[in-house]
C-alpha cells in the first residue's frame, strides 16, 4: 500500500509520519511532496482561485501514477480534490473530509478551529455539507495570530494559542473541537478540560487505508 501525501508545508511531513505510526502502517507507506508556493499564493489573493486550484489538480493528478491513493493535507487547497478526482483512477482525498465526517458522529455542538483565514471558507463549507440533516451545529473560527507564530518558525507558540483556543471552546460549552488543519494536530494532547480535539492527520489516513482495504 502507497499513499501519497500532497503538503503545503515541509514540517507536515512529521505529523502524517507519527499519525502513519499510530495506525501501525510499515515504515514507507506514505510518500510526500511538498509544494508551499499554492498556499502563499492563496493567502496573497484571499483564498482558492481556479488557476491555483488547477495547478494543484495536476500535481494531484501526477502522484496518482505512483500510488495507490493519494491525499491532499491543506485544507485551502481541498476543495482541487473534487474536480481531479474526475480523471483519477486511485482515490484522491481530502485530508480534512474524514474529519468532518467525525465531527459530526460525534454530535452536539462542534467548534472546526483554524489557523489560516483562507482555510475558513472551505472548512465552513466542508463541515456544513457533512453535517446537514443531522442536527449538528457546527462553527468555524480562526485563532487569532496562530499562523504568524507558525510562519515565524514558533512552532511551540503556535500550538500553545491553538490550545488555548480550544481549552476556551470547551469552557464556552462546546461538546467537540475539532483542529481544522493539519499542522495544528500537536496541539490536540494539550487540552485537558474536554475531549481530545480530532484532527486531520488521524482521520485522513485511517479513511484511505479503510478505503483501500475495502476495494481488496
Amino acid at each position: 500500500m502507497k499513499i501519497a501525501c500532497l503538503h503545503s508545508a515541509h514540517s507536515n511531513i512529521a505529523v502524517f509520519e507519527a499519525a502513519a505510526r499510530q495506525l501501525g502502517l510499515a515504515d514507507g507507506t506514505l510518500l510526500h511532496e511538498v509544494q508551499p508556493q499554492w498556499l502563499a499564493l492563496a493567502e496573497q489573493a484571499g483564498g482558492l482561485t481556479a488557476a491555483i486550484e488547477h495547478e494543484v489538480g495536476t500535481a494531484l493528478l501526477q502522484l496518482a501514477q505512483q500510488a495507490d491513493a493519494v491525499m491532499l493535507t491543506c485544507s485551502t487547497l481541498g476543495p482541487a480534490v473534487a474536480t481531479a478526482a474526475q480523471a483519477s483512477a486511485v482515490p484522491l482525498l481530502r485530508v480534512d473530509a474524514a474529519l468532518a465526517a467525525q465531527a459530526v458522529e460525534h454530535g452536539g455542538r462542534v467548534l472546526a478551529l483554524c489557523a489560516v483565514e483562507t482555510t475558513l471558507q472551505p472548512t465552513l463549507a466542508l463541515f456544513s455539507a457533512a453535517a446537514s440533516g443531522s442536527g449538528v451545529r457546527v462553527e468555524v473560527r480562526l485563532v487569532p495570530g496562530a499562523w504568524a507564530l507558525f510562519k515565524a518558525g514558533d512552532g511551540e507558540g503556535y500550538l500553545e494559542a491553538i490550545a488555548d483556543a480550544a481549552s476556551a471552546a470547551y469552557a464556552e460549552g462546546f461538546s467537540l473541537v475539532v483542529l481544522a488543519q493539519a499542522s495544528m494536530a500537536g496541539a490536540s494532547e494539550r487540552v485537558s478540560n474536554g475531549p481530545p480535539p480530532l484532527s486531520s492527520p488521524l482521520a485522513g489516513l485511517a479513511r484511505a487505508v479503510a478505503e483501500l482495504s475495502g476495494r481488496r
